[in-house]
Formats: structure tokens, sequence, C-alpha cells
């Protein structure tokens, strides 16, 4: 389909739904109001609204997977060349999960770009140490680790004991994470996950041990640290997509451009709401979510 006629489709379903958000909630009869919240329509409408793109992406990526275009992250293109950095000096790489528990979102995200790593390591040669702050991140990077070895064909080069836990404790664990780099040198090391304060901290070490440095994370305070230190940065959001990035699963890629399509509809709306609040002091978040 091409795009303008895409575009063109998107809008007018877009002013269809939000056409259909104004019936329920004005002229809805009272047998539907028995049976629905329908002042709650709106989060129906973006339920429904990312199912059907997630339907829609799904699709049209397994039938042309070429055609999907996911923006280039200079971050993720360079892990490649500093894994080949690692294997030329023969110095290991140096991968932080994060400090957070297995069950945030950037913890996952990165556990997640931790098998493609450990694949990329393994096809290359080259040793890995994976630094923990919980042991069930350790648990789970080492089976991840281990997989990847496996994917690769490698699987008797894996070493459990080069993925660590450390220790929960801050500072205790950027401490040791400074050691590991100036005692082992490490040529790459990649920071991606949630960081706080330790973040400058260990990459300022990298830094003056001269390691290629790849560091991510979405909190926004600790961005400018990993940006003023590291050779590249992973910037917020990037972080999620990464995954997606690297092995261009249709489910994964799916789910990337669904999310942004409702992000699209969310700044259309935004755009919508401040120019109708301007000119004619019409609310339309209030309409769209009126106070229960």
């Amino acid at each position: 389909m091409k795009r303008p006629l895409a575009t063109a489709l998107f809008l007018v379903a877009l002013g269809l739904l939000l056409s259909l958000l104004a019936w329920l909630q004005g002229a809805a009869p009272d047998w539907l109001r028995a049976w629905f919240h329908v002042e709650l329509g709106f989060y129906a409408l973006v339920i429904g609204g990312m199912a059907a793109a997630l339907y829609y992406f799904i699709g049209r990526i397994r039938r042309r997977p070429d055609d999907i275009y996911v923006r280039r992250i200079a971050g993720v293109d360079a892990i490649e060349e500093a894994v080949g950095r690692s294997t030329e000096m023969g110095r290991p790489v140096l991968y932080v999960t994060g400090t957070e528990e297995t069950q945030h979102i950037q913890t996952v995200a990165s556990l997640l770009i931790l098998g493609h790593v450990a694949e990329m390591i393994a096809e290359y040669d080259t040793d890995i140490r994976v630094a923990n702050a919980y042991p069930l991140t350790m648990v789970l990077a080492e089976e991840i680790v281990r997989q990847g070895y496996a994917n690769a064909g490698r699987a008797d080069a894996h070493r459990p004991e080069n993925v660590m836990f450390i220790s929960p404790e801050q500072f205790a664990f950027a401490a040791a994470v400074n050691g590991i780099i100036a005692r082992e040198r490490p040529a790459t090391n990649i920071y991606l996950g949630r960081f706080y304060a330790e973040s400058l901290m260990m990459a300022e070490t990298g830094y003056l041990t001269r390691s290629i440095q790849i560091g991510g994370t979405a909190e926004i305070t600790q961005l400018p640290f990993f940006v003023a230190a590291c050779d590249y940065a992973i910037l917020g959001e990037e972080l999620y997509a990464v995954s997606a990035y690297l092995s261009r699963d249709p489910l994964l890629l799916a789910q990337l451009k669904a999310t942004d399509l409702i992000k699209a509809v969310v700044i259309l709306l935004v755009a919508i709401g401040a120019l109708a609040a301007t000119f004619t002091g019409f609310d339309l978040g209030a309409w769209l979510l009126p106070p229960q």
C-alpha cells in the first residue's frame, strides 16, 4: 500500500474512532451504559488500536520483512566493532546488566541484548565477563550466555564463572565493577540497563583504561554521564528497540512499530488539543478522559 493512501486511511480511521467515542460519551443508550463504563471508552480505543496495529504489522513484516525501516542506532552498530577489537587485543568484554532487579523493564531489555552479544562473542572466540547486582539476574544471565554460545555452535566454550553476582548495594557493586575493569582491563565495556550515580564512576574507570565503552539507559538523569564518558550512547527508549534491531524478529519489530504508531497518535492528539484549547477553549483532554 502506498504511503499517502495508508496515511489517509489512518486519519479517516482515527476520525471515525473519535466520532464513536463522542457517541459513546454523549448518546449511548442506557442498556449500553449498564454493561460498559462508556466514560472509559478512550482506553478501550487505545487497547483496540494497539491490537489492530500489532496484527497489521506482524502480517506485513512476515510478508515483506525487508520493507520495514528501523533507524540505525550507532551504539548498536558499534558492538560488533568493539567485540572485534577485544578479540584482536586478547582482552575480555565486560557486560554490566544494570543495578535493578530482574522484573524491571530496563533489566529485561539488557538481558535480551546480552543474548545477541554472547552469540557474537562466541563466534569471535572472545571472553566475556557479566556483572550482575542481583542473584536472580545472574541466574538468568548465565543461562542466556549459555544459550548464546550454543546458538553459535560453541557450547563447550561457555564458562559459567564468567557470569558473576556481585552485590545489590549500589556503591559496593560499583567498586567491584571498577576493580574488574582495573585488574582485567577489558577492551570493551558495555553498560546497558538501569543505572544511578554509579554510572559515571564505572564509565570514568573504563575511560582511564582506554576501553571502548557503550552505555545505554532510560534514566534521563544518567544519560549525560554516558554521553560524556562513553564512546557510544544508547539513548532512552532506544534501549528497548535494540533487541528488535539486532534480531529482526517479526514479533519484536511489530511491537516496536505498533508502539511508534500509538506515540504518533498521542502526539497528534496533543497538537490538536493545544490548538483547540488556544483558539476555542475546548478541553480535549477532559473530553477524552472525563473525571471519575
